[in-house]
């Protein structure tokens, strides 16, 4: 009984205590519906309508066009997200700690790596958005101007509010979401009448459509966001009951994304018309809502605004807390995080301070943030399809152990195959890709000029994983069929084959 009472603390109390290990079947309690708001608080950016503005400016995209790349760039970016968030529920465990039985105990450092510098850039925009909603908030309502000191405090004051929140765990993250998802809700409605009302939509509706390369690009762009959320989907599904539904999961996840994404993105290319320069907001993309929406309307958005980014950012800090777990921080998750904190602050302080152009790094950081977390999809896409048809899925002790006793220690601790697909992947991957500062030897080809570098690494991930000889599980001399809280094949869950 004492057992059961210190477990259900670690993951129900205030203060979620558990960190990598896979959670024990007596406290899979959650409920599919419970990722609805977490990932429509992982869409509140106003960095989406920024995005969405630039389809418009930048691609030469019209109305029906923008409504078509977001639609599809949801439903392809957050459909991963979901069908990989269907392992959590298998294993019980964050998506870092499930890659160990795909590249082995020690070479899922490699990937790993990867991932968490990724998700320190990731954590430095969203740190940086935030400090600018703050700035402009004080400027519209106190008419206080930005300066050095201002930037720092601020960024801090955004930072420090992400740790704590995130550092609540769980419980803390599903409430907090819950609500904003309303507020929010709110507040986009109201926008949304404003545009609607003030807007010159003879002008917006008769635009001449773009060209189909520019489509599909900005279907790349837009898409990289929810890409990024993909190896983390895991983390939000590991209390859910085995009995949950797959399907469900994967239906919950890309209809909370899509309700905030696709409106964010449309209002964008419609501000756009009536105000072209919000397309090249280049050291701050928050003033142009001052511009754009009456002061009445734009101080209560970008408050709402503020709540979702400090979620969004407490999201990914969470999981980037396990993350650092699996590369060998021997800290609780809560304490983990502060790395990610502390890294996000230098680097939005670099940001903000000396480097300026805010947009064309974040356009930069984002192709090649999908290059780098694709590359892991299409190898742990491949693996997940394998496991479906096994009695039990993961392994709870193999993941936990990182000696050669570990089943997934394969050679030497390394699954070669799916680090040689993963490697070949990720060099492909980059040579497809162009930003400001790097051109890869490929990006003239077809996929490179349509910024299809993330989709090629995906598909070629799972190609080269899936015609390599499958890895066999290293089992101990004598051991039988693992038992433990992965659990046995229950349910419908759809084909992780389709990421690929």
């Amino acid at each position: 009984m004492g057992t059961s009472t210190t477990s259900t603390s670690a993951s129900e109390g205030a203060v979620e205590t558990r960190g990598i290990e896979p959670v024990p079947d007596n406290e899979r309690q959650g409920r599919v519906r419970e990722l609805f708001p977490t990932w429509v608080a992982a869409n509140i950016s106003v960095l989406l309508l920024t995005m969405g503005a630039s389809l418009v400016i930048n691609n030469g995209l019209n109305f029906w066009q923008v409504l078509i790349v977001a639609a599809i760039a949801s439903a392809v970016s957050f459909g991963m997200v979901g069908i990989l968030s269907v392992s959590g529920k298998w294993g019980g465990a964050p998506g870092a700690m499930l890659s160990r039985a795909t590249f082995g105990v020690r070479g899922n450092y490699f990937p790993g790596a990867i991932l968490w510098v990724a998700r320190f850039g990731w954590e430095t925009i969203n740190a940086v958005t935030g400090a600018y909603a703050i700035l402009t908030i004080l400027n519209l309502v106190f008419g206080i101007k930005a300066n050095n000191v201002l930037i720092v405090v601020t960024l801090l004051g955004f930072v420090a509010c992400t740790f704590l929140v995130s550092g609540l765990g769980r419980k803390a993250l599903n409430v907090c979401n819950k609500y904003s998802t309303y507020l929010f809700s709110a507040i986009s409605v109201v926008v949304l009448v404003h545009l609607i009302v003030k807007m010159p939509w003879s002008d917006i509706l008769s635009k001449s459509p773009g060209s189909a390369t520019l489509m599909i690009a900005g279907i790349g762009t837009i898409a990289a966001g929810g890409i990024s959320w993909v190896p983390t989907g895991p983390d939000f599904a590991r209390y859910l009951p085995h009995s949950a539904s797959g399907k469900k999961i994967v239906g919950t996840t890309i209809s909370g994304a899509a309700l905030v994404l696709i409106p964010m993105v449309i209002m964008g290319g419609v501000m756009a018309v009536g105000n072209p320069s919000l397309a090249n907001q280049n050291t701050d993309p928050m003033s142009f809502l001052g511009q754009v929406l009456p002061r009445e309307i734009a101080i209560p958005y970008l408050l709402t605004a503020l709540i979702g980014m400090v979620l969004i950012n407490s999201l990914s800090m969470y999981s980037a807390g396990f993350t650092a777990q699996t590369m060998g921080v021997k800290l609780p998750r809560a304490l983990a995080v502060s790395i990610n904190a502390v890294i996000s602050l230098v680097g939005g302080l670099f940001m903000m301070l000396v480097a300026k152009d805010f947009i064309g790094q974040f356009i930069a950081f984002l192709t090649l943030l999908a290059v780098s977390f694709s590359a892991w999809i299409g190898v742990y896409g491949i693996d997940m399809a394998r496991r479906r048809k096994k009695t039990v899925r993961y392994d709870a002790d193999s993941l936990m152990n990182t000696g050669r006793t570990s089943r997934y220690w394969y050679v030497g601790g390394f699954c070669w195959q799916a680090m040689t697909a993963w490697g070949v992947a990720l060099a492909a991957g980059l040579c497809f890709t162009k930003v400001q500062w790097f051109t890869g030897p490929l990006a003239t080809t077809w996929v490179g000029e349509n910024g299809l570098g993330w989709a090629a690494t995906i598909a070629i991930s799972a190609l080269v994983f899936a015609v390599l000889p499958a890895a066999r599980e290293t089992a101990p001399a004598g051991a039988s069929e693992p038992v433990g809280t992965s659990g046995p094949v229950t349910d419908e869950a759809p084909a992780p084959a389709e990421v690929g």
